[in-house]
């Protein structure tokens, strides 16, 4: 074998052990498995050998398209999957990925960029793209995030809005229910929605929301109508029931009970008072504005007008004009009104004020009522007067209707007979007329059959007329065409022959008649007598033959 094949045979195996060497070095020492659910963290040590790069210090490392500047960790993680990197210029490290789960929020805390300025601790835009370090304004709902945590801090929070009640400022994933508003106050400005710091005009409709609790709090408050309803408290026996007083009317247990209040006489009233009064959506943010939440509206607005605007109405009427009467009712309006106006000014709504009952003392109630009492008596007596004048009327009455019924009835029957009287006469007319009219149509019929047969008998004589000199005129056109009468008569007779009928031309020259004569007997009997039955006997001419 010469030497310049053994030197390319050398080379061949040289080159083959290198690739397998490569290919082990690469399986063995270069190869990292990253599971699914993690992501690669690599370092750049530099190129050690060739040049001294300089170092990424609080930062990421920059790279452009095909080389590494700076030593340090790469923003860009790889995911799940085999890759190659060599100890020698690459740290390694496998880190499992950021999981948020259901009922959950990620916040994220970038730790490379500028200062934030004065006032400001939330930080704009998302991973990967920040300028500032610090949290960011936006949270991660339930997914799982790639996030370099050389850069980056990323915490999972548990869902933070209580699960038992809606009272208190809620944040994270907030579930704002039908039927209720969320009232946002901010923490801090957003410059990207101009958002300033404060309780905010615009409410939250029903739905889910994701809440950075460092930027924003939701106060839920339940919007529409809500029922208040101040009682007095009433005397009652061991069993809780009513202890009523000799006019059927509940006693009142203590003075400082219910809603009191003096009237203008001087005597001490109590009344049940209901007011039906409401937060709208848009007057959601004021009320937490100014009030806090719907019990402080209720103990700090609603109850105090009530017992306010009852005491300063009720002032101005006597007990007796309070019982009954449009004086009563008249109070009713004027506590409605004034309660009304009153909610309005505080940006809240009023559906209803409405006095339930009123408790008048004893001795105000029974000398009203008895008084009331004698007067409804005496009304009863009056009213079963009149209810028997009223009867005797009604009876009257009845006897008119009666007596107009038969009235009516008779009358009815007398027009029924005339009526039927008038139709059955027409109705005779009506047939006398039909039979003349048919007896004229019968006669007009009758003439005109007539004139039609006479005009059907001159027509038909009138045609065998015509006829007959159309024949006459066609017999003299006729015998006018042959020229005289004897030559048509041979028209005639030839036009009379049958059809089968053959004519047989002899000639005969002169003294030769007779002879030809011969011949034209012998073929007319041939033709006329088959053969088989002609006669024996010969004639004269065929015994000659």
């Amino acid at each position: 074998m010469s030497r310049s094949r053994i030197n390319a045979t050398r080379c061949l195996i040289g080159l083959g052990i290198l690739v397998v060497g490569y290919g082990l070095f690469e399986w063995t020492v270069n190869r990292i498995e990253v599971p699914v659910g993690s992501s690669l963290l690599l370092r750049y040590k530099g190129p050690l050998l060739f040049g001294w790069p300089r170092r990424a210090v609080g930062r990421f490392a920059v790279r452009d398209q095909s080389r590494l500047l700076e030593v340090g960790i790469l923003e860009h993680m790889p995911g799940p999957g085999r890759h190659f990197y060599c100890p020698v210029w690459w740290e390694t490290k496998i880190v499992p990925d950021n999981e948020v789960g259901p009922r959950e929020i990620g916040f994220v805390t970038s730790k490379f960029g500028e200062t934030l300025p004065a006032g400001q601790y939330l930080v704009d835009g998302e991973i990967g793209d920040v300028k500032h370090a610090g949290v960011l304004r936006k949270v991660y709902g339930p997914g799982r995030y790639r996030v370099n945590p050389y850069g980056y801090d990323f915490q999972v929070v548990r869902q933070l809005q209580s699960e038992k009640t809606l009272h208190g400022k809620h944040h994270g994933w907030v579930e704002i229910p039908t039927g209720y508003a969320g009232v946002v106050t901010n923490l801090t400005d957003n410059k990207s929605t101009g958002a300033v710091v404060g309780i905010q005009e615009k409410v939250l409709q029903p739905g889910i929301y994701l809440i950075n609790p460092r930027e924003q709090q939701i106060d839920i408050i339940l919007v529409g109508y809500y029922e208040k309803s101040l009682s007095t408290n009433l005397r009652t026996d061991d069993k809780g029931r009513l202890i009523l007083d000799d006019s059927g009317e509940p006693q009142v247990a203590s003075d400082d009970s219910g809603t009191a209040f003096p009237s203008s006489d001087g005597f001490n009233m109590h009344i049940d008072f209901t007011a039906i009064w409401g937060v709208m959506p848009n007057q959601a943010a004021n009320a937490i504005k100014n009030f806090g939440n719907l019990e402080a509206i209720e103990s700090k607005i609603v109850i105090p007008q009530i017992e306010s605007i009852v005491r300063n109405q009720g002032s101005h009427y006597g007990a007796p004009q309070l019982m009954s009467g449009d004086s009563r009712e008249d109070f009713q309006k004027q506590i409605s009104s004034a309660f009304t106006t009153a909610l309005k000014e505080k940006n809240l709504s009023l559906l209803s004020g409405l006095v339930r009952y009123i408790y008048v003392p004893n001795k105000v109630r029974i000398p009203i009522q008895r008084a009331n009492l004698a007067n409804e008596l005496k009304l009863t007596s009056e009213q079963k007067e009149l209810t028997a004048k009223t009867e005797g009327t009604l009876r009257e009455a009845e006897k008119n209707v009666d007596l107009a019924a038969a009235t009516v009835r008779v009358e009815t029957e007398r027009k029924l007979a005339k009526l039927t009287a008038d139709a059955r006469k027409r109705a005779a007319e009506t047939a006398a007329e039909t039979q003349k009219r048919l007896a004229e149509v019968d006669r007009k019929t009758a003439e005109l059959d007539r004139q039609a047969t006479t005009a059907l008998g001159e027509a038909t004589a009138e045609a065998q007329k015509l006829m007959e000199q159309a024949k006459s005129g066609k017999f003299k056109l006729a015998v006018a065409a042959f020229g005289n009468a004897a030559a048509y008569s041979q028209w005639s007779f030839a036009n009379g022959l049958p059809e089968n009928v053959k004519l047989q031309m002899l000639y005969a020259g002169p003294g030769t008649f007779w002879t030809d004569l011969k011949g034209f007997t012998e073929t007319m009997l041939s033709r006329q007598i088959p053969s088989g039955d002609a006669p024996q006997s010969k004639t004269p001419l065929a015994q000659e033959k």
